[in-house]
């Protein structure tokens, strides 16, 4: 008997010693093995697809802004090569493709005719034209709207998520052909701006 009782003190003994030493819970890191539970985040969204698709094609809108600012004004005819445009008639299809899209959600039906525009200022004002409208577009628009079919545009109807990131694929296509002419003239196009990328 008295070989069980000093078992047992012992065990207890040595439980309390581990005890002492182990940091508190609270302190203590995952399992070996396991995630740590995420940090406290913010709430997300209500409507998780319209605020990616928002948040995506706000990014590169403020870089087509911020490039057309840029671009000096006597660059906007540069014309790397005969088979692409010049900066401003890239610049002016895609502010035309931002607005028809954009529009068509509305349902204004706006067009700025900038694929025609040559002038640094008339381009810049179209640009923010067309994230007005745009913003417009987004104002208000939920998950459940998203799915619902527009028309107009290419391929027939479909649904303001697909037009939306039709139009965000497209601005960043011909971003990458504008980056292009402001490289070429030895500019830092703004999304490589502050050592993200190479100069």
């Amino acid at each position: 008997m008295k070989r069980v009782v000093l078992c047992f003190a012992v065990l207890v003994g040595c439980v309390c010693m581990v005890g002492a030493q182990a940091p508190p819970a609270a302190t203590q890191g995952p399992p070996m093995g396991a995630q740590a539970p995420p940090a406290a985040t913010q709430a997300p969204p209500a409507n998780p697809l319209s605020a990616e698709v928002k948040q995506a094609a706000d990014r590169v809108a403020n870089n087509l802004l911020k490039m057309a600012e840029k671009m000096p004004e006597d660059l906007y005819g540069f014309q790397p090569v005969p088979e692409i445009r010049t900066f401003a008639g890239t610049l002016g299809h895609t502010i035309d493709a931002r607005m028809r899209t954009c529009a068509g959600i509305t349902g204004s039906g706006t067009q700025l005719g900038a694929s025609k525009m040559t002038a640094k200022a008339e381009l810049v004002a179209a640009m923010k034209s067309s994230i007005a409208e745009c913003d417009k577009a987004f104002a208000g628009l939920t998950d459940a709207g998203v799915v619902q079919l527009v028309t107009g545009g290419r391929g027939g109807a479909r649904s303001r998520l697909a037009s939306l990131y039709g139009m965000v694929a497209h601005d960043n296509e011909e971003y990458g052909y504008l980056a292009v002419h402001l490289r070429l003239k030895g500019i830092v196009p703004p999304s490589s701006e502050g050592g993200m990328m190479m100069k």
